[in-house]
């Protein structure tokens, strides 16, 4: 059995819950129990606060985690970053209010930082050669420069609107940071061989997330010029219709292109384009 720590509740929350769901490990939802076992797959849900999730992987509480790489960074706790995951992305930043004339990081010499990631911004701080006052905050902390209790703030960000909110600007990203699968350094190889089918099923999930299928009948002497369109993860299939001189042709297209591609396809002279939806993808 794999136990994997992840954080209790929020977007990574949610985020984390739909990659186990599509990689089709059924997980009970429950908000009373901390320890929840998968109904088909050797793995338990441990659900912890995101900051607990780094110690509880390197002390072998968990075999693995999922948690924000700012959370990981901050914590330098002796655990091995598995793989990227691609979602809750955001970054940490230096941020100050609007109305001060930003020239540069020496700015900072002098000032009092507000901030939930003390370890993250000294490192920072100490690399560039700036001396600071670091104040520690857990909680709201885009509202320390408004009410005195900082010049201005390193905090994470995503969208910029609570920066906006609250009358400030972000002059310096540090980092930036997503969601990050870590391990403990001696698991087991039972527990390796299980870690492994969970990698493989995250892939399979992620390689299919944004793209469709497309399947299309094109004249025989167009085939080459829709190739060069659609390029699929090697090259498209192309099989020959009953209907002389036409094929049907079968590929991948990425999502965010879909409208752009069908246009060109339609220009072409494609016909009875039929788009579906991806599921897995196994490459």
């Amino acid at each position: 059995m794999l136990r994997i720590a992840v954080q209790a509740k929020g977007r990574l929350y949610e985020e984390t819950m739909t990659m186990l769901s599509e990689s089709s490990i059924k997980i009970e939802s429950t908000k009373r129990t901390l320890l929840v076992p998968a109904k088909n797959f050797p793995v338990e849900i441990l659900y912890l606060r995101d900051d607990d999730i780094p110690q509880a992987v390197a002390s072998g509480i968990a075999d693995v985690g999922i948690v924000g790489e700012n959370e990981y960074e901050e914590r330098q706790e002796d655990a091995e970053l598995i793989k990227r995951l691609d979602f809750s992305k955001c970054r940490l930043s230096l941020a100050i209010p609007k109305a001060v004339d930003y020239k540069g990081l020496e700015w900072f010499n002098g000032k009092k930082i507000a901030t939930s990631y003390p370890g993250i911004l000294e490192r920072f701080l100490k690399k560039n050669g700036i001396k600071a006052d670091i104040h520690v905050i857990t909680g709201s902390v885009e509202i320390a420069p408004g009410i005195g209790l900082a010049d201005c703030i390193f905090d994470i960000v995503s969208s910029g609107s609570t920066l906006v909110s609250n009358n400030l600007k972000e002059v310096e990203v540090v980092m930036k940071s997503e969601a990050i699968l870590i391990g403990n350094k001696n698991l087991s190889n039972e527990k390796k061989e299980i870690l492994d089918e969970l990698l493989f099923r995250f892939n399979s999930y992620k390689n299919a997330e944004g793209k469709k299928y497309i399947i299309l009948n094109i004249p025989n002497d167009k085939i080459e010029a829709v190739c060069k369109l659609l390029p699929g993860m090697k090259a498209p299939t192309v099989t020959p219709l009953v209907k002389e001189g036409w094929s049907s042709l079968h590929s991948v297209i990425a999502e965010k292109t879909f409208w752009d591609i069908i246009s060109q396809l339609k220009s072409i002279g494609a016909e009875g384009i039929l788009v579906v939806p991806i599921e897995k993808m196994i490459i």
